[in-house]
């Protein structure tokens, strides 16, 4: 199978522009058509849908181009093994990151990962609300759980430690909690649903922070709004210690329940299709993040 004509249907996919896609590669406008044109005879599928103002995936391209992707990604490593693949990583890499995470860690160190591979483009999805890998043809996408799938495979950043946390001025208000058992007079913000979560003690002992028998819920799906909520005297939440580090350490927010965690613990996770050979700018994006967002006090202290 021709492998030029399927990176030139994957950028075209990516960019929703054949004539675009082909100046990436050093194509005309007219070969670019006629080149994608004999792919779709060969397959005996279109892969995009033409107009006069725009370009479509078709179900089938849909479908198609993780697999397309896959057949490239394996030329790279065939040809990284034989010592004649590229000196530098190209191409577009689709990650997926919760955006609380994304804001903190990721977005800073960005420009930095742009200056050393000036001819990878980062085309990002950020959310709390994590996207299918295999359904969203990502390369990579940052999990804080625990593998749980078998077409996964991942590389563990750090663990994800959760605590709970309040603002000095609503635990002066409302009084501050010495036992899980005191948490239902407190008022409990739960993230993304108010179901009752078991903390770990001390000496072995469990407890629970259990929004529906709190002081009135708030129900949230965005962990950095949670976290503003919290500041602000909202009430108790349980967030983990990358996400309120910096807080801990001004004092803007207190660790309550010191001896208390979060029992069920998760850790977060790079992962990538399974079935997928990691190409060059997913390796070095994936090392990049490794290295760099590791260099944060948040994994060493609390």
């Amino acid at each position: 199978m021709d492998t030029e004509a399927l990176r030139l249907f994957v950028l075209a996919a990516e960019k929703l522009n054949i004539s675009a896609a082909g100046r990436d590669l050093g194509l005309a406008p007219a070969v670019s058509s006629a080149r994608l044109a004999k792919l779709e005879t060969t397959l005996g599928a279109d892969l995009l849908h033409r107009s006069t103002r725009k370009v479509s995936l078709s179900l089938e391209g849909a479908e198609f181009l993780p697999f397309a992707r896959e057949i490239i990604a394996q030329e790279e490593a065939a040809l990284a093994a034989l010592g004649k693949g590229e000196a530098e990583a190209s191409g577009t890499l689709r990650f997926t990151a919760p955006s609380t995470f994304a804001q903190l860690y990721i977005a800073p160190i960005l420009p930095k990962f742009v200056e050393r591979h000036p001819g990878v483009t980062l085309d990002l999805r950020l959310s709390d609300t994590p996207y299918d890998l295999i359904e969203g043809s990502f390369d990579l996408a940052l999990r804080n759980m625990a593998l749980e799938s078998s077409s996964l495979k991942g590389r563990k950043l750090a663990d994800d430690t959760r605590i709970l946390c309040a603002s000095p001025e609503y635990l002066e208000r409302s009084g501050t909690p010495l036992h899980p058992d005191d948490l239902t007079s407190h008022r409990l913000l739960a993230f993304k649903d108010s179901a009752a979560r078991t903390l770990a003690g001390p000496y072995g002992d469990t407890g629970l922070f259990d929004p529906a028998e709190g002081q009135g819920q708030m129900i949230m799906d965005d962990g950095l709004s949670q976290k503003i909520a919290t500041l602000n005297g909202a009430g108790i939440s349980i967030n983990s210690i990358w996400s309120v580090h910096n807080e801990l350490t001004d004092g803007s927010l207190i660790h309550v329940l010191p001896g208390w965690r979060l029992k069920q613990q998760t850790a977060l996770w790079l992962v990538y299709p399974k079935a997928n050979v990691l190409s060059s700018k997913v390796r070095v994006f994936m090392d990049f993040l490794l290295e760099e967002v590791r260099k944060s006090e948040a994994w060493r202290r609390f």
